[in-house]
Parts: structure tokens; sequence; C-alpha cells
């Protein structure tokens, strides 16, 4: 049980650095954050993998919640969006919780 509850910990905290990150992004450039790897030069091609991959799970659970033609919402799509964004969470959590283990002690 001990597994379960720090697996849920960490996906926790994957989710909402993922959120925080995104919401951050959007506001100080004024422009939505999506998954990407293009950019004018090779500092912004760096800075948007960079945010891709923070940003990766809130943005997935935002595409999986993407109503398509006719106002309707796939579930099939919300759950492999939502599948996916919480695994990506879990690598996302364990970095930053492991970065403050790290750096804490």
């Amino acid at each position: 049980m001990n597994e379960f509850v720090l697996a849920a910990f960490i996906m926790m905290v994957g989710i909402s650095l993922a959120g925080a990150g995104t919401h951050l992004y959007q506001g100080v450039f004024k422009e939505p954050a999506m998954l990407r790897y293009d950019g004018r030069t090779m500092f912004h091609m760096f800075g948007h993998l960079a945010v891709s991959f923070l940003c990766g799970p809130y943005i997935m659970l935002q595409l999986g919640w993407a109503q398509e033609r006719g106002e309707t919402l796939s579930i099939s799509t919300a759950l492999i969006a939502a599948f996916v964004a919480f695994g990506w969470a879990f690598v996302t959590g364990l970095l930053a919780v492991g970065g403050y283990i790290a750096v804490i002690g």
C-alpha cells in the first residue's frame, strides 16, 4: 500500500508541476503551450523542447478533452490521453522529487 501512495504522490507532484509550468509559460510569453520542437534559433528550439517535456502531461490532458466534430468528446481519446499524461507525470514528478531529495538530502 505504501508503494501505491508513493506512486500517487509522485504523479500528483508531476501533474502539479506541469500545470504550474504551463500556466506560467502562457502568462509570461503570451502564447499557448504546445508540444513542439521548432524554433527560430537553436536556443528557441531547446526552450520549446524543455517546455514540452516539463508541461507535456498537462498539455496531453488538455488534448484529451478537446472536442471533435459535432461538439462530442471521444472517450477513447480522453482515456488514451489520460493514460499517457499520468505516465508522463510520473516521470516528471520522479525527476522533481528526486532532485528535491538530492538537494535537501
